[in-house]
């Protein structure tokens, strides 16, 4: 607290000043950290079938993915949200993937996001955007009035909450199954990916067509499927590409980049 009251209070040595500390609202942080994990001093274990907290003691874990062998535990955030609790462990593992020789690279594609369609290959193929939250907007529309119709703090109020953040919560999971899904096909067939560079933030600040934007998560797609091609040894590339007119010479520079 002394460091964020100083941070307001005195400039630092390029003459700016942070802003005013503020309390925080009750619910606001949803998630706490622990540095250490299976360390003798750590305060957290955990055996594969629990996780065993020093101040909570044991607590049953239903596992959705096995630690891998080889990986080591490296930290662990434990999180709240509409539906439950959650532990996510962060992991370490020493190999890293290489990437596939520019000399062996056979199949290449550049892809272009848009509204009318979620991406667009240079070759002509299409994958028509799936409009998650434009499907449950009304029902969205629907919990919202009736949560405004109960009075803030009541345990219905509360009730009411909580099953708008579990229909928020259900659209981003569908989002987030279909860019992995996409990736995942992208990536198995192609040994090259070119992505148009886009200002994301920019065209949904100036746009009348703000919502579908961030509906379909051009930027959250681009970064899944970085994280895709790098545990498959696939090269992505962005950068600034006039799609319709030299698809073709845009891959080719790509090549004489990495080569």
């Amino acid at each position: 607290m002394d460091k964020a009251w100083k941070r307001w209070l005195v400039p630092d040595k390029t003459g700016k000043r942070f802003g005013r500390p503020r309390f925080k609202k009750a619910g606001k942080l949803r998630s706490f950290c622990f540095s250490r994990v299976n360390h003798p001093k750590a305060a957290v274990k955990f055996n594969g079938k629990q996780i065993i907290i020093s101040r909570f003691g044991a607590i049953p874990v239903i596992v959705h993915r096995h630690i891998p062998d080889g990986f080591t535990i490296k930290t662990a955030t434990i999180t709240k949200k509409a539906d439950g609790y959650y532990v996510s462990f962060s992991l370490e593992d020493k190999s890293v993937p290489s990437l596939i020789p520019t000399d062996n690279i056979k199949t290449t594609v550049g892809i272009d996001v848009g509204l009318k369609e979620f991406l667009t290959t240079n070759t002509g193929e299409t994958v028509p955007v799936p409009k998650f939250y434009r499907q449950s907007q009304s029902n969205l529309a629907r919990k919202q009035g009736q949560a405004d119709r109960k009075k803030i703090g009541s345990n219905n109020w509360k009730k009411a909450q909580n099953k708008i953040a579990k229909l928020h919560q259900h659209i981003a999971r569908q989002r987030e199954d279909f860019h992995y899904k996409t990736a995942h096909r992208l990536v198995k067939e192609y040994d090259l990916i070119a992505v148009e560079n886009l200002n994301i933030k920019g065209l949904a600040r100036n746009s009348k067509l703000s919502k579908s934007i961030y509906d379909v998560a051009w930027g959250t797609f681009i970064e899944k499927l970085n994280a895709v091609a790098v545990k498959r040894g696939v090269h992505v590339g962005r950068g600034e590409w006039p799609f319709a007119r030299t698809s073709s010479q845009y891959i080719t520079k790509l090549f004489k980049l990495w080569s």
